[in-house]
């Protein structure tokens, strides 16, 4: 059977559609080009603070349609990617619109993100129950396992008992530290390498 179809670059094709195994794997140049979007002089706040020097949403809109033009990438894929970026540069309400609309687990994962760091911390809390044990996890516990074992102060590696019971990645844990450093500040610059760790092994699973 002949069908018509879009290939990646949005132009129509007619012939037999290729098969998923046929699909076009996306290049490690192309997987540097998104990571290099996490390139920000000063790592994203744990609240709803605007950095100076993020790319704007117009401009970071562009950059991505640009990279997704390109590839063979789900459209499920790319919101989840455009939702996650808008976030790591700071904008909140714009990676709302795009989360809330995506009813799975990676959808509640940037949602619970967003109300963490908006900051409503209980409804943190419902989507980070709604999500259940995501992929990402145990990526995550690995990753900031190994930070906090490097820690030089002692009271911040203890904070894998918290993070970390049982070596597995608590969200509703790191909602609660995030609540506590903005009534007392004690691990904002840790905190956020953890909050880095999480946005960088996501956009890795949907890279995917």
């Amino acid at each position: 059977m002949i069908f018509i179809w879009t290939d990646s670059k949005g132009a129509s094709v007619l012939g037999k559609k290729p098969s998923p195994s046929q699909a076009p794997v996306m290049s490690e140049s192309d997987i540097a080009q998104f990571k290099q979007l996490l390139a920000t002089s000063d790592l994203p706040s744990l609240g709803p603070d605007v950095r100076n020097g993020v790319i704007t949403e117009p401009e970071l809109n562009r950059k991505l349609d640009g990279l997704f033009l390109g590839s063979a990438m789900q459209p499920i894929n790319q919101q989840l990617i455009r939702s996650l970026l808008l976030l790591w540069h700071d904008h909140l309400d714009a990676s709302h619109n795009i989360s809330q609309g995506i009813e799975n687990s990676d959808g509640s994962f940037l949602h619970a993100i967003m109300h963490r760091r908006e900051p409503d911390y209980w409804n943190a809390k419902y989507w980070w129950r709604r999500v259940g044990t995501h992929p990402a996890f145990p990526e995550i516990a690995r990753r900031v396992g190994e930070l906090l074992a490097g820690s030089r102060r002692r009271e911040e590696a203890d904070l894998a008992k918290q993070l970390l019971p049982g070596g597995k990645w608590d969200s509703c844990a790191f909602v609660d530290l995030c609540e506590q450093e903005a009534n007392s500040p004690r691990h904002g610059e840790l905190l956020r390498e953890i909050q880095r760790i999480e946005t960088e092994v996501l956009l890795e699973s949907f890279l995917k």
